[in-house]
Parts: C-alpha cells; sequence; structure tokens
C-alpha cells in the first residue's frame, strides 16, 4: 500500500523487533507494550524534532536520546525503536513526503508483528506475552507461602535488583523462577537420591466409593488418619479427606424436606474428590515439598502402575528429612546449607 521504498526504510527496526520477539519472547524488551509503545513514541519524536530541527544527522542523535528516554519513563523500551525515530528524521524524500502519516505504516508494521508474534508462540506452545502468575495462598491469609518464609522471598530479590542498579533483560517473575530452581536442584543434589518409596507408609488404609460417611469417620478415628484414599476394582479413584467429611456431614443436617421423608447414608461417591494427584515411588523427596506444603496437602497416593503401592503424608515427609538432616554430616565454615 505504501510502496517498496517506504518499506525498505522501516524493515532495519522490524527485523530486528522480530529478533526479539521471536527468540527471546520471554524478555521484557520482547513484550507487546514496548514494541508498540516504543513504535509511536519513536516516530512521533522523529517526525516533530524533523519538522522543527530539519533531516540533520545531530538531530537524529537528538531524538534517538529522547526517544530512549521517554521510553524508560514509560516503561516500554525496546532498542529497535531507536532505529526508528532515526529513520524519522533521516528518511529520503519518498518517506518524508507522508509527513505526520509516517505513523499509519510504522504503527501497522508494529500492530501486525505483535499479533503474528502472539499467534506463533501460541501455536508452539509459549505462553506470550508474559503475565504474572497470582500466587496461590490455600489458606487466604496474609501470610507468604511456606516456601519462601525459609527461602527467597520477592522482597529480597526487589532489593538485589535495586542494588545492582542494571537493567536485566529478563522479567522479574522468570528472575524468581530461575532463582528458586536453582535451590531445588541444590536441594534435590543435598538430599542424596532419598525418593518417596523411602518415606511412605505402605499399610495404607483405603475406602470404597460405596463406603457410608459414619463408616469413613470411625475408619479416620481408628487409625487417626486424616485422609482417606478411595478405591474401586484394585484401582485409585478418588480421595477424602477430615475436611470433606465434614462438609457433607453438616450439609446433610440442614433441614430438607426431601430429606425428611428419605434419608439415605450418604457414600464416599458423592463426597470423594477427583481426580487425584498421585507420584510414583520413585519421586525425588524434594518435589514432595511443594505437593505437601505450599499447596496444602496432607496425604499424596505413590502409585506405580495402576497400583497403589502407599501414601505419603506430612509426618512421613517430615520424618524423612529430620533423619537426612542427623545424618548428614556438618556442613564445613562458609558452606551454604540449601533452604528447605
Amino acid at each position: 500500500m505504501y510502496g517498496p521504498s517506504i518499506a525498505l526504510h522501516l524493515l532495519g527496526p522490524l527485523a530486528a523487533s522480530a529478533v526479539l520477539v521471536f527468540a527471546v519472547h520471554s524478555g521484557p524488551l520482547a513484550q507487546p507494550w514496548p514494541v508498540l509503545g516504543s513504535y509511536a513514541v519513536a516516530a512521533l519524536l522523529g517526525l516533530v524534532l524533523r519538522e522543527v530541527l530539519g533531516p540533520h544527522l545531530w538531530v537524529a542523535a537528538l531524538a534517538l536520546g529522547a526517544a530512549l528516554l521517554l521510553m524508560g519513563l514509560l516503561r516500554c523500551l525496546h532498542p529497535p525503536g531507536g532505529g526508528v525515530a532515526v529513520s524519522a528524521v533521516l528518511a529520503d524524500p519518498s518517506l518524508a513526503g507522508l509527513g505526520d502519516h509516517l505513523l499509519a505504516p510504522v504503527m501497522l508494521n508494529a500492530v501486525v508483528l505483535v499479533g503474528v508474534a502472539v499467534l506463533y508462540n501460541r501455536l508452539t506452545g509459549v505462553g506470550y506475552p508474559k503475565r504474572a502468575r497470582p500466587r496461590a495462598e490455600p489458606h487466604l491469609t496474609q501470610d507468604p507461602p511456606p516456601d519462601e518464609r525459609v527461602g527467597v522471598r520477592g522482597a529480597d530479590l526487589d532489593s538485589a535488583l535495586e542494588e545492582l542498579g542494571e537493567f536485566v533483560d529478563v522479567t522479574r517473575e522468570e528472575l524468581e523462577r530461575i532463582i528458586l530452581a536453582t535451590e531445588r536442584h541444590a536441594l534435590q543434589r543435598s538430599l542424596g537420591g532419598i525418593t518417596a518409596a523411602s518415606v511412605m507408609s505402605r499399610d495404607v488404609q483405603s475406602a470404597t466409593p460405596q463406603t457410608t460417611l459414619d463408616q469413613a469417620f470411625d475408619l479416620l478415628a481408628q487409625h487417626a488418619l486424616r485422609t482417606l484414599p478411595v478405591m474401586q476394582a484394585g484401582r485409585l479413584v478418588g480421595i477424602v479427606g477430615v475436611g470433606d467429611l465434614l462438609a457433607a456431614a453438616i450439609a446433610r443436617g440442614r433441614f430438607s424436606w426431601r430429606g425428611a421423608f428419605a434419608r439415605r447414608p450418604l457414600r464416599l461417591a458423592g463426597i470423594m474428590r477427583e481426580p487425584v494427584h498421585s507420584v510414583a515411588s520413585d519421586h525425588p523427596l524434594e518435589g514432595l515439598l511443594p505437593l505437601l506444603g505450599q499447596q496444602g496437602g496432607h496425604c499424596l497416593p505413590v502409585v506405580d502402575g495402576d497400583t497403589l503401592v502407599g501414601v505419603v503424608t506430612q509426618t512421613d515427609l517430615i520424618a524423612g528429612l529430620r533423619r537426612h538432616l542427623l545424618s548428614a554430616p556438618a556442613p564445613q565454615s562458609g558452606q551454604r546449607v540449601p533452604a528447605l
């Protein structure tokens, strides 16, 4: 629509932007707002300064510096945007003849590029644009997650970034994930290959979908348990805890005309939670920590194939960690102990 000569002038910044949004899609410089905002800011500044001061080299340098400053203030820093500012000032007559209409092809390029990047990354299974994931807090309180109470906290990361005072081409969330993953691997190495099979309870008490509410309460009380796996034909089909049973008992205690004439025993088939999150017997102990700690679970079934071979409770996990800490050699002076 605008001709090949105009397209060639804008191709350089566009190609540089394509490298970022397709190859470095997780970085803050490659997100949609930096691309769109930088192109708009750079094109407008270049047009205004060219109109006021003329198409000179020093004007192009001024436009570049001003564009970088404004992009920083608007949190839309995107290096190829600097190329757009320079191109707008030093454009040949075919591009300069567009005047303020130059903004249209510039923004059209940016919008199309971002749209194609979103489609491509979605088709390849990559989340783009990056969004901050809300932290799961199962208890709905103001306490930080359990894994942050003794390890790296978000406030620690903010303080470190402020202390460095340098730009890091990675989102804060991605950087936090890298740090936590590093600690997780260090912890896994220090635990020395302890698995779920090492700490699980093997004499599993279970129920069936036909087990009644009263029978389930009796079974939990008899064995001092908080959770029961629900088995059918030798397969794990659900799980039920004290909270599930109490909620069902309270609901049954409420008066209803239908229940007054036909009160049937409640069975676990209508109470149990499914599907059930389980692990294999060779699952590393480190991987059980977030499942039984951060996510608030009390019992984790251990399944090999279709066979329930055991359960890992929070008590089993604590006992396994205690055994490891007692058997581990004392750390040398200056040696860091990974945060559990």
